[in-house]
């Protein structure tokens, strides 16, 4: 009883600390501090658990218990060996796929949990004559059901964001004839079959509504377009969260019902100001595109012939300029050019220059990915801008440096009615005095449209990796 007590108040502890770290991690300043909070919460969880096995073996005195916790053991040791292998090989730019692809596991973890609560229950006759008895029979049986149901929607959605983040998969929406009503009708089908399996609970069912789940979670994400998979990824950390919870409920574990829940909550709260900040719809988005077709409507458009500088024209226009904005994209990070762009930043300051630094809400492919990549460079906090905080500034810049971005730089999204991302706010450099253009070539964005911006009288294009042309720049200051 002692060792329940104090896994309960040890458990309490974790709680608190998780919540903590997410105050934490709301601002840069404590950014650091929340993660470590959030370590401290985990271990302490981790440790007590595994306390609290150790007592129940001791107490069974049964050797099927022993070889329990020792298979837990080497399991959590593989886990940790894998995940501490991958932390430390992983790059910026290969983070937000693998945070996808971390998000399945949690959502397979809740299947698995989901089937052996229910075969456990439904395997012993003492323990589900005692729900029974209990009046909590059903509500197990419901708690299996849509947990499983969360847990295989979050499996196949994840693994399909991972693909498209990736690359191996196209980042084009997939469109299947009245894909909406297939979304539908498979959510209706769900709340049925969850009414049935509560009256008549049977592992066929159970098995029926799981593939169910899988295709309805594969095609969620697939019918989303690649310029919203930022969304789709912090979308995909609530339904995570919500599968913890799930499993919480299912084990009797107040502590994962605690922390899927924060999860889940915030994880949904942030896709919703990120929709807001993209000007989408927070139910398309995580209905799979619901109320959307997908199609790209106009036709192609002939903007003209594009205009290249090189270095030393690019640090020609720097020298004279007296105020800089520099916007970085998902480029920036792949040409890992953070470090001399900070260099750059630097220099330029030294002269007197102003610069400034210009983050759209979903640049790169996850939230505050560029932010990440110039804190690590050591660029001033203070001089990185949000969208709205930069916009009005800059039909008063002298130069506009693109580095890596596309389409949150793409004039079409506020001046095309037809654009497939009309609507969406974006960094309106083309308003500066002149523009430069980071990119390797005249090739579209992530979201597969053609770029006006690269055709405009005052925007030059710099082509080449970014990491060399910066530097190459630096050269010629």
């Amino acid at each position: 009883m002692q060792i329940v007590s104090l896994t309960t108040a040890a458990y309490v502890l974790a709680a608190l600390l998780f919540i903590l770290s997410l105050a934490g991690l709301s601002k840069h300043e404590s950014a650091r501090q929340g993660n470590w909070l959030g370590i401290a919460g985990m271990s302490i969880a981790v440790l007590a658990t595994l306390a609290l096995l150790v007592d129940r073996a001791v107490r069974l005195e049964s050797g099927a218990a022993w070889i329990g916790l020792l298979l837990l053991l080497v399991a959590m040791a593989i886990g940790a060996a894998i995940g501490i292998w991958r932390a430390r090989v992983v790059e910026m730019t290969g983070m937000p796929e693998l945070i996808a692809l971390m998000h399945s596991f949690v959502g397979l973890a809740a299947v698995l949990v989901g089937y052996n609560s229910f075969l456990e229950v439904h395997g012993d006759q003492l323990l589900h004559d005692e729900l029974a008895a209990s009046s909590m029979l059903g509500i197990h049986d419901a708690e299996v059901f849509i947990g499983v149901f969360i847990g295989a929607v979050t499996f196949t959605g994840s693994i399909v964001a991972y693909l498209k983040l990736s690359g191996k998969m196209k980042s084009a929406p997939l469109m299947l004839p009245h894909h909406n009503l297939l979304n539908l009708a498979a959510l209706a089908l769900f709340v049925v079959l969850t009414v049935v399996f509560v009256i008549w609970p049977n592992l066929p069912l159970l098995i029926v509504m799981t593939v169910i789940a899988l295709a309805l979670g594969f095609h969620l994400v697939a019918s989303i377009g690649g310029g919203d998979m930022p969304v789709v990824v912090s979308m995909l950390n609530s339904y995570s969260g919500w599968a913890a919870a799930a499993s919480g409920f299912m084990l009797d574990n107040d502590l994962l019902i605690v922390v899927g829940a924060l999860v889940g909550s915030s994880g949904a709260y942030l896709s919703y100001i990120m929709c807001k900040a993209m000007n989408r719809s927070f139910l398309n988005v995580i209905a799979g595109g619901f109320g959307s077709d997908g199609a790209v409507s106009g036709e192609a458009k002939d903007y003209g012939e594009h205009r290249e500088i090189d270095a030393a024209g690019a640090a020609e226009l720097l020298k004279d300029a007296s105020s800089v904005v520099i916007t970085p994209g998902y480029g920036m990070a792949v040409a890992q050019a953070q470090y001399p762009v900070a260099e750059l930043t630097r220099q330029l300051r030294e002269r007197g220059v102003e610069v400034r630094f210009g983050i759209h809400p979903v640049a790169g492919r996850l939230p505050g990915h560029m932010n990440v990549l110039l804190a690590e460079a050591k660029v001033p906090y203070d001089i990185v801008l949000e969208m709205d905080e930069i916009n009005d500034d800059l039909a008063d810049t002298d130069v506009v440096l693109v580095i890596g971005a596309n389409d949150t730089v793409n004039p079409a999204a506020s001046e095309d009615p037809s654009s497939p991302i009309a609507g969406m706010p974006v960094l309106e450099v083309w308003h500066a005095k002149d523009v430069i253009v980071f990119k390797r070539s005249m090739s579209t964005g992530y979201a597969g449209v053609q770029n006006p911006l690269f055709f405009r009288e005052n925007t030059q294009m710099l082509f080449g990796d970014a990491k060399d042309r910066v530097e190459d720049i630096l050269k010629a200051l």
